[in-house]
């Protein structure tokens, strides 16, 4: 059983997360089949539509922590960080679909923003987590995704939505049954396919340009902020939720580093 299944039909790959019982959550081997997977969309001359699901009652979970604690590391491997990987690097010049099936996490969260269309399951539960493994909330998804700034804070501080909820709010373009999520995704992609080609990959170039992005300077600020603060509380975080305990914070390695977070400069002030 591969962790990363592929099906390829009629100008369309489906492309499905199969690791439900870690709720296909992000270890190396599933990274690695995920960029393979995405470079053999990107690259055939035949597939012209991508679906991305999952299967059993998550669609992805986010980062596989318990990996991480075993090998003593945070987030993606250095072999899985190194693997071309045209999605997340969001260089595909073909539409993708997201058809989410269940539980969207933290990394899962973010795979389902990268796409291009997105298709939920009624019930299902989004996380951006990067407040809960981090030493800084997810401060990009208001942004990108174009919301207003009372919910970008309440993603950013890792406070869960709903399905009906992000549909309410623009995040998902639709909502279905359990039993017709594919087949919903599957007509959304045979719309894209009766398009003539080039209205198909210009248009969404153009959608792509007009997406919102968080500007360099904010992103500089941002690095800074990502190591402000005591870095072994990221791995406790990790350790916490594999043991499945309240984790043991510790803030700052020197308490006055408190009185001392960074502050944003504008250029020119």
């Amino acid at each position: 059983m591969s962790f990363v299944e592929v099906e390829r039909n009629d100008g369309v790959m489906t492309i499905r997360l199969n690791r439900p019982e870690r709720m296909n959550s992000l270890g190396t081997e599933m990274r690695n089949l995920l960029a393979d997977a995405w470079c053999e969309f990107r690259d055939s001359k035949d597939l012209e539509v991508a679906i991305f699901t999952g299967t059993g009652r998550a669609f992805c979970a986010g980062e596989d922590m318990k990996e991480s604690v075993e090998k003593g590391r945070v987030g993606a491997s250095p072999e899985a960080a190194k693997k071309e990987n045209p999605y997340n690097d969001g260089t595909l010049d073909k539409p993708v679909i997201v058809a989410i099936n269940g539980f969207a996490m933290g990394g899962g969260f973010m795979l389902t923003e990268r796409a291009d269309f997105r298709v939920s399951v009624r019930g299902a539960t989004f996380e951006s987590s990067e407040a809960k493994r981090w030493l800084l909330g997810g401060h990009s998804h208001g942004v990108v995704n174009n919301l207003p700034h009372a919910i970008a804070t309440e993603i950013a501080f890792a406070f869960r939505f709903t399905a009906e909820r992000l549909y309410g709010l623009g995040y998902l373009n639709r909502l279905a049954d359990a039993d017709k999520l594919i087949s919903e995704a599957r007509a959304m992609a045979d719309h894209l396919l009766s398009l003539p080609p080039a209205s198909r990959v210009n248009t969404l170039h153009m959608t792509r340009a007009m997406r919102g992005r968080v500007s360099d300077e904010l992103e500089a600020y941002a690095k800074l902020l990502h190591n402000h603060g005591a870095l072994s509380d990221r791995v406790e975080s990790r350790k916490a939720f594999a043991e499945k305990r309240k984790p043991n914070w510790k803030g700052w390695d020197n308490p006055g580093d408190r009185e001392r977070t960074p502050k944003f400069k504008p250029a020119g002030k």
